[in-house]
């Protein structure tokens, strides 16, 4: 009898893992840079290459980080949703043209809207890598501080903007 509990404890343990694990939400995975101040830097600006643009640019605002790229196939699903948003005027939302090409990334606007204050171009995507990017589209919000407060995995939703965003950029706006 003694034999068989062991086996008969670790398969329990292996079930109470995976069942957790399955409860998770793939799009909600912890990052590091949560609570943190906003990764510097300075790039060029998507429609104006001799105009830069920096994080620091924004503090005192409260405002989104959108990372996408022309060659992105959930950026292009994420879009109309993202245009919809900026019409709202409720926040400002910075583009990070991550490892694409200047004309596809400019095409790619004017086909579909742009719904950016304006668009940084991150033609290497280094930026993206100090971001903790590993996929596009990504979202980041950033307090009037700089720091980043929520980061959005995958394409933004209307769901996710009324439940998510909203909510904190009003009790950020409010801080």
């Amino acid at each position: 009898m003694k034999r068989f509990l062991f086996p008969l404890g670790v398969f329990i343990a292996l079930l109470l893992f995976l069942g957790i694990g399955l409860r998770l939400n793939p799009r909600e995975i912890p990052s590091p840079f949560i609570g943190k101040a906003a990764p510097a830097f300075s790039l060029t600006q998507l429609h104006e290459a001799d105009k830069s643009i920096a994080p620091q640019d924004m503090l005192g605002k409260v405002w989104l980080l959108n990372v996408w790229a022309s060659w992105c196939v959930s950026c292009r699903q994420e879009h109309p949703v993202l245009m919809d948003f900026s019409t709202q005027g409720v926040v400002p939302i910075i583009g990070l043209n991550y490892k694409d090409d200047r004309e596809e990334g400019l095409k790619w606007l004017r086909q579909f809207g742009n719904p950016y204050q304006l668009s940084a171009f991150d033609a290497k995507g280094k930026v993206g890598i100090d971001y903790g990017v590993y996929g596009v589209p990504e979202t980041f919000v950033i307090d009037k501080r700089g720091v980043i407060r929520y980061k959005h995995i995958g394409p933004v939703t209307p769901e996710v903007i009324a439940e998510k965003l909203l909510p904190l950029i009003k009790e950020l706006n409010r801080a």
